[in-house]
């Protein structure tokens, strides 16, 4: 951006110019610097060093500008100068509104001056030079914010490559303290390890809209989610369709964090299915490795989206695990595989908590036909539904027999 349109040759200055000199804008700097700390509380609370190393430079680039405008001359044609400026406020962490209020009060400082040094007749001076400022102020304002958008870009570009490599360190195996000084996230005493799940949006699908962009939409909604809930000390590696994101300890709790994956489904908004591990930093890895089986073992049993955990589905989990228990325990559901209305009945009646009504009622048949149905089920499988032990093989034989199709039977040498 260039400040070319702010010359007006034609256009003179005042009666009595104002001294373009280093030491007169030093002068007027400070003056304005003080001005702005003694009237302004937003000003007053920040540290004296950070208003003389940050601020005051924006503000003299400024000053010098409205003084050669004002007097007619050709101002700098590049506002290189204020941009790296400005960027050393964000960097200070000055909001921006503050380093704007400060270049406006520079701007009222130059029309004071301008309104100084003209007589009743000098109509076109105070006009030419109050136009001056006001584009000036413009152009200046526009470079600030600009400056600004693009440092904080850079700066969460930074995090983010910190952040990434800090979690990739930890799910590797690797304690990273110098990716953890740089994203500003130290590493913590223990983790809940989230394996997350993440379906597809309704509009991923619709057929005027552009679904990988639908889907990246969903993704930014979830990581802005995560910064807000966890206060950035969450750290994640996610895709469109789930990953893997680390909670420190002290920023959650068992009990709440069940409500805090709710928050970040209704971010997404698609429902979150979420498995949760604990883990210290030296146990990320294989830690990690177990909430993503954990999180299979959910999807392989095609349960409602939530908060899954061990102490919840073990049996399940070591029931779907490869290995030859498994697949002799799936098997013996075989003989219901040209009976599909039997193996029906069979999960719906458990499903049901072993009400006949009830799952009469859900297959649309008579109570009668629910019991017809099970004792089938007893001869073909030689276990009875109605017998505890029966039960207990059947229920574990539909878990087991979900994971053998899911992973297939286990190979052998």
């Amino acid at each position: 951006m260039t400040i070319e349109s702010l010359v007006r040759p034609e256009l003179n200055g005042l009666e009595r110019p104002i001294s373009p000199s280093a030491r007169d804008i030093d002068r007027l700097t400070r003056e304005v610097m003080a001005h702005l700390a003694e009237s302004d509380e937003q000003f007053g609370a920040l540290p004296g060093r950070t208003l003389i190393r940050d601020l005051k430079p924006v503000v003299r680039i400024c000053l010098g500008w409205l003084i050669d405008c004002v007097n007619g001359h050709v101002p700098p044609t590049s506002t290189d100068r204020l941009a790296i400026a400005a960027a050393g406020c964000t960097r200070a962490g000055i909001p921006v509104d503050t380093v704007l209020h400060a270049v406006h009060e520079g701007c009222k400082v130059g029309l004071d001056l301008i309104f100084a040094r003209t007589g009743p007749t000098d109509v076109v001076g105070v006009v030419t030079g109050t136009a001056r400022v006001l584009e000036l102020s413009k152009l200046v304002t526009a470079t600030v914010s600009k400056a600004y958008v693009l440092e904080h870009k850079a700066v969460a570009a930074e995090h983010h490559t910190a952040a990434h490599s800090l979690t990739s360190a930890l799910l590797a195996g690797r304690l990273d303290s110098a990716a953890a000084r740089e994203c500003g996230v130290p590493i913590a005493e223990e983790y809940s390890v989230l394996a997350v799940a993440i379906p597809a949006h309704p509009d991923e699908s619709h057929p005027q809209l552009d679904g990988q962009v639908v889907a990246r939409r969903k993704l930014r909604r979830l990581q802005a989610a995560l910064a807000a809930i966890f206060g950035g000390q969450a750290l994640s590696l996610l895709s469109v369709d789930g990953g893997t994101i680390l909670v420190p300890s002290t920023v959650r709790t068992d009990t709440d964090l069940d409500d805090l994956v709710q928050r970040m489904s209704a971010a997404t908004q698609v429902p979150l299915t979420v498995a949760v591990v604990t883990a210290r930093p030296d146990e990320v890895p294989t830690t990690a490795r177990h909430a993503h089986e954990l999180l299979d073992t959910v999807q392989q049993l095609e349960l409602q989206p939530g908060v899954y955990r061990f102490t919840e589905l073990a049996l399940q989990y070591q029931l779907t695990r490869p290995g030859i228990g498994r697949d002799a325990l799936a098997t013996r559901l075989t003989p219901l595989d040209e009976h599909p209305g039997l193996l029906e009945t069979l999960q719906i009646y458990i499903d049901t908590g072993l009400s006949r009504t009830r799952a009469a009622r859900q297959l649309c048949v008579h109570p009668n036909t629910v019991d017809y149905r099970l004792r089938r089920i007893a001869q073909l499988t030689g276990f009875d539904p109605a017998e505890p032990s029966g039960l207990w093989y059947l229920r574990s034989a539909l878990v087991a027999r979900k994971g053998h199709t899911a992973s297939g039977p286990t190979s052998r040498q």
